[in-house]
């Protein structure tokens, strides 16, 4: 079954270069392995996110949480504000059920004005997700304003970390995908020792 891939954009308008990016990771892993992508835009979430409980997100905001949830691996970015994450991003992931992404594998991804934005990734988006206590892959993507050029990647070195964080992204997804299926044979031993 190919993995089920969800790569999320924390911008509020399309075309951007975070989605650039996203879509870049993605389409390298294509080619390790074959996926179930979805792509999705912050714009997606629609209007009215700007709620206090899940239960009142708009449909199309909680089809995104829902998605970011079941899926077997995300691949996140963010465009940077101010040295940090987007704040509506944040906002929609406030809304994940913590347990979901409980060992996930996620690559970090994020683009900003320039390299003094670049450690956003290590500094906000890799603690966030450490408190969900998600497998972030080590390789943490960072393009800067003149690294992507119409709509893909345009600098050597940020191609190369894509390609590595996609490597890394597929080896984590192998060691998930084995582990599920060791549990799912034990299972029914368990079972039959308790009878």
């Amino acid at each position: 079954m190919p993995a089920r891939i969800v790569a999320f954009s924390g911008n509020t308008h399309r075309p951007s270069r975070t989605r650039t990016l996203v879509e870049a990771v993605a389409a390298e892993l294509s080619r390790l392995r074959p996926i179930d992508l979805k792509v999705y835009d912050l714009v997606d979430a629609g209007t009215g996110i700007a709620v206090a409980s899940r239960s009142a997100l708009p449909l199309p905001a909680a089809r995104i949480v829902e998605a970011l949830e079941s899926a077997d691996a995300l691949i996140v970015g963010s465009p940077v504000y101010k040295g940090s994450y987007a704040g509506l991003f944040k906002h929609l992931i406030d809304f994940v059920a913590p347990e979901a992404l409980v060992g996930k594998p996620v690559v970090l991804t994020a683009t900003g004005g320039g390299p003094r934005h670049a450690l956003v990734v290590e500094h906000s988006l890799r603690p966030l997700f450490g408190f969900f206590s998600a497998q972030a892959a080590p390789t943490a993507v960072y393009a800067g304003d003149t690294e992507i050029s119409e709509g893909r990647v345009a600098d050597e070195i940020v191609r190369a970390r894509v390609a590595q964080a996609a490597a890394e992204l597929a080896r984590l997804l192998d060691v998930a995908q084995g582990a599920n299926v060791s549990a799912a044979a034990s299972a029914p031993l368990a079972s039959a020792a308790a009878r």
